[in-house]
């Protein structure tokens, strides 16, 4: 009985062991058979988030150096010939380039030109209350004689509203060179007159209408200052008192 009793606990434990074996293998057999989980799926998820960031990084450096050139880099950007049109910037103040010009220009030229009389004042002086002696005195000449005198009456009105500083007060129509006198017509080429005790040269053209006598038309030009020398071989003085001119 003992002897089959053993048998039997032995036949059991093999049975055991046996059957725990063919659990072990079919196990196995199922983890080599199933289609293996893969972790690493979402990895890439990650990977993403990962891989924007060096984009960042290299958006944000590229500006870097723009923004903040080191002094080398300057230093060759100097020397390129693309830095040559930056210097004509240093010339563009047209003051420094008129500065030195200021003083070539001559200082208000004289015309060289007749100017016509935009307005006549020989009969407004004429009818001033002061001028009696003058209207008397040109009743009494006649002609050619008188056509000149009325002429240079205009004349030393002309020069005075044109030019207020000189004062004119005595003219020569004779003193340059001889007036010509021409019917109604009165050209002086060679002409003076007196301001301030000097005396300028003077040209002007005047023409007279026929009929009334009155100058219908008047130009001139003012000469420059008669040299102080040739003033006794032309007959001309600073004032009345040494001679009347």
């Amino acid at each position: 009985m003992e002897l089959a009793a053993g048998k039997w606990d032995d036949g059991i434990q093999r049975g055991a062991a046996a059957s725990f074996a063919l659990h072990a293998i079919a196990i196995l057999l199922l983890l080599l058979l199933l289609p293996k989980a893969e972790p690493p799926l979402p990895l890439p998820d990650d990977g993403l988030s990962v891989e924007i960031v060096p984009q960042a990084v290299e958006s944000l450096k590229m500006p870097e150096p723009v923004k903040a050139p080191s002094p080398e880099q300057a230093k060759p950007e100097a020397a390129k010939p693309e830095a040559e049109p930056a210097a004509p910037v240093a010339n563009n103040p047209p003051a420094a380039a008129m500065l030195p010009a200021a003083p070539i220009a001559p200082p208000a030229p004289k015309p060289t030109e007749f100017v016509e009389a935009r307005q006549l004042f020989s009969d407004k002086v004429l009818a001033d209350p002061r001028s009696r002696r003058a209207r008397e005195a040109l009743r009494g000449l006649a002609g050619s004689e008188r056509n000149l005198q009325l002429c240079d009456l205009e004349a030393l009105e002309q020069v005075r509203r044109a030019q207020p500083v000189m004062a004119p007060d005595t003219l020569a129509p004779y003193a340059m060179a001889a007036e010509k006198v021409s019917g109604n017509s009165v050209e002086v080429k060679g002409g003076a007159f007196r301001s301030k005790r000097k005396w300028y040269n003077i040209q002007f053209k005047c023409e007279l209408d026929a009929g009334s006598g009155k100058i219908v038309s008047f130009a001139f030009l003012v000469g420059d200052a008669i040299p102080q020398g040739e003033w006794q071989e032309h007959n001309l003085v600073a004032d009345d008192g040494a001679a009347d001119q």
